[in-house]
Order: structure tokens, then C-alpha cells, then sequence
């Protein structure tokens, strides 16, 4: 079988999650997307690793569940070439054929599961509701980074400067002598860097900075 387009689940999804289904055994493939679409899942369905490279991602809860053995490409072959890309995708395995060997590969290389065919329904679905899970909150964190970058940038140099050094540790006044300015001074920047950043305490503006990775030495 080959590729099918995005299926989308019946009325009354609970959200817009979507379940990747990547198995060249067409009667698998096809259960595998009734099952999913029966709680309520949108589900893609491809036959190779080709046909899912081919597909352009949506922007929304996704995880990826990928038969080890494939014609053309394996499934390890395809984990590799998100990975390149940049796509995170929580991956859960399956195979028939399964080794301790590919089994610590998959999982060095960041797989969620390894299920050995044949399982459960319910274990399955148990996986994919974890990797979704997992998805929503890389997502979620992955967008108040964002938000927080976006404040950042609107920080004029000295308030990055004063915000920077003040995370990192130093009093005001050991501010202001690092940058040759007053200690008052020092104070406005670091309000208006607060204000800025929208952090109600200065607690908050430091795990801001971790989040973003400022750091001055």
C-alpha cells in the first residue's frame, strides 16, 4: 500500500494530535490506523521510510510509530534522518524481529518504546498516549522559550547587560563597577528588564535566563 493522506478521526477528537504510522505490512498498517482513529486519533499512514520523509509535518502534537524492519530504508535509517533534520518526534518501535543490540539503538537514539509483535492493543496505545504527552509539553516549552526570546530581544543593550550580570549572581553595586556606570542606573535597568521580561520577582527573571541560556562569566 502506499501513502495515504492524512486521515482525520472522527467528530469529537481530543485534540489535534496526530499518530504516524510507518509499516510496510499493508493489513497492519490499516488496523493500526482503526485502532488509533477509534479513540479518537487523526492518523497518516505510509508504507517506507521514503513516503514519510515526503510528508510535511504539521504543527501539532505528533509521535511516530515505526516498524524496525522496512523495505528500502529501516526504521533506524528513518530515526537518523529526523534527527538530521531537526524533527523531534517521539518514535515508538515494532518489530517482529527484535535484539537486544537494535533495541539499545533505537533507545540511544532517543526512541520512546520497543514493542516486540505481537503486543496489546492497550500497551500500544498506552505509548502513544505517553509520546503525545511528551510532545504537547516539548511543544508548550518550546513556545514560552519563544515568548521569552522574543522579550529579551526587545531589552536594549545595557538592560541585557544589567540583566545578564545580575542573574549570574553580582550585586548591584559589583554591576556597576563592572560596567563603569552608577549604582541608581544599575537599579533602572534591571526594573526595566524586569518589566520587559514581564517577571514579577527577580526569582523569576533568573530562571527566565536559565531558560535562555544567559550567562556572563
Amino acid at each position: 500500500m502506499t501513502r495515504q493522506n492524512l486521515e482525520p478521526a472522527e467528530a469529537g477528537t481530543r485534540d489535534d494530535a496526530l499518530v504516524l504510522v510507518v509499516d510496510d505490512d499493508a493489513a497492519l498498517r490499516g488496523a493500526l490506523g482503526c485502532l488509533f482513529r477509534s479513540i479518537g486519533l487523526e492518523v497518516a499512514l505510509f508504507g517506507s521510510a521514503t513516503e514519510m520523509l515526503e510528508f510535511a509535518m504539521p504543527d501539532v502534537p505528533c509521535c511516530l510509530v515505526l516498524d524496525v524492519r522496512l523495505r528500502g530504508p529501516s526504521g533506524l535509517d528513518l530515526q537518523a534522518r529526523l534527527a538530521q533534520r531537526g524533527v523531534h518526534v517521539p518514535i515508538i518501535f515494532m518489530t517482529g524481529h527484535g535484539d537486544i543490540a537494535m533495541t539499545v539503538a533505537a533507545m540511544k537514539a532517543g526512541a520512546e518504546d520497543f514493542m516486540t509483535k505481537p503486543f496489546r492493543d492497550q500497551d500500544l496505545l498506552d505509548a502513544v498516549s505517553a509520546a503525545l504527552d511528551k510532545d504537547r509539553r516539548r511543544r508548550e516549552a518550546g513556545r514560552r522559550t519563544q515568548a521569552l526570546r522574543a522579550s529579551f530581544e526587545t531589552l536594549t543593550p545595557r538592560e541585557s547587560e544589567v540583566m545578564g550580570l545580575a542573574v549570574s549572581g553580582l550585586m548591584n553595586k559589583q554591576v556597576a563597577g563592572r560596567m563603569g556606570i552608577s549604582e541608581v542606573t544599575v537599579k533602572i535597568h534591571r526594573g526595566q528588564a524586569m518589566r520587559k521580561m514581564k517577571a514579577r520577582t527577580f526569582a523569576e527573571l533568573v530562571l527566565m535566563a536559565q531558560q535562555l541560556g544567559i550567562c556572563h562569566a
